[in-house]
């Protein structure tokens, strides 16, 4: 079935947000001068400590964001999200690192992983999405892979569906695991080697956010300012992501890849 004129609109919107992201240039626009000054103040380590810090965010994330939101038939799945309360959270908890400077970004990076994670599952069961499904949960922690460099040469393909070609093995190999399991392993090698390639991609926007925290005087206020552009960036490509699915739940993945390449 093809879709709808109001459908072909939604998946404009999604493609429009999730193929031109801009993180980097909003930090910019916040800090009123470009984030490569706060990369120049970062110690000469801050790379291997972003990676480590970036990996253990998301397995602390993925293991206590999810299972603790209602799923199934213990709330609507096309319920409203509720963004603003995550948003809430997310400054208070930026605010908190901004005060203490760069150095706490390591000790604050778990905690706000874990409120975007839950954020990200809030949008995608508004989505119709069943948190329950571990390919679900799964597609929630992709998000996080989202909105960064081309994963492909191939000039045919979009930024978007690329990264989702990227990991689709990993992902499959991860959801079979977690169906078999009552409680998420962060250690599991399916489960370790898909974290470590979201936390590839998710680094890059780690180093920004630590980049943007290096430039003198942000403090408490630009702390959260700049936590708040960080989870609504990540709102923005899980609204995008699961609108994409909806559609493919409802006309097929090929079709709607398709009609988005297209466009």
């Amino acid at each position: 079935m093809a879709l709808s004129e109001s459908e072909l609109e939604q998946l404009a919107q999604a493609k429009a947000v999730l193929e031109n992201p801009g993180l980097a240039v909003k930090f910019s626009h916040t800090l009123g001068a470009p984030i490569e000054k706060g990369f120049s103040l970062l110690p000469d380590n801050w790379q291997l400590k972003v990676r480590d810090a970036t990996r253990d965010a998301l397995t602390l994330a993925l293991r206590g964001a999810l299972f603790t939101m209602k799923s199934g038939t213990d709330a609507p799945a096309q319920a409203a999200s509720s963004p603003r309360w995550h948003k809430l959270a997310s400054a208070i908890s930026g605010g908190v690192g901004g005060a203490m400077g760069v150095g706490a970004l390591f000790l604050e990076l778990p905690l706000s992983t874990t409120i975007i994670l839950r954020s990200i599952a809030d949008i995608a069961r508004a989505h119709g999405e069943d948190l329950s499904d571990p390919e679900v949960q799964l597609a929630c922690l992709e998000v996080f892979a989202l909105g960064g460099p081309k994963p492909t040469d191939d000039a045919s393909e979009s930024a978007y569906f690329g990264v989702r070609m990227a990991l689709a093995k990993a992902i499959t190999e991860a959801t079979e695991f977690m169906a078999t399991q009552a409680m998420v392993d962060g250690s599991a090698p399916a489960i370790a080697r898909l974290i470590a390639l979201i936390a590839t991609r998710f680094q890059v926007q780690i180093s920004q956010k630590a980049a943007a925290l290096a430039v003198p005087v942000i403090g408490a206020v630009g702390g959260a300012s700049i936590n708040l552009l960080f989870i609504d960036h990540y709102q923005d490509m899980s609204r995008g992501h699961f609108t994409v699915r909806k559609l493919e739940r409802l006309h097929g993945a090929d079709t709607v890849r398709a009609l988005y390449n297209a466009l």
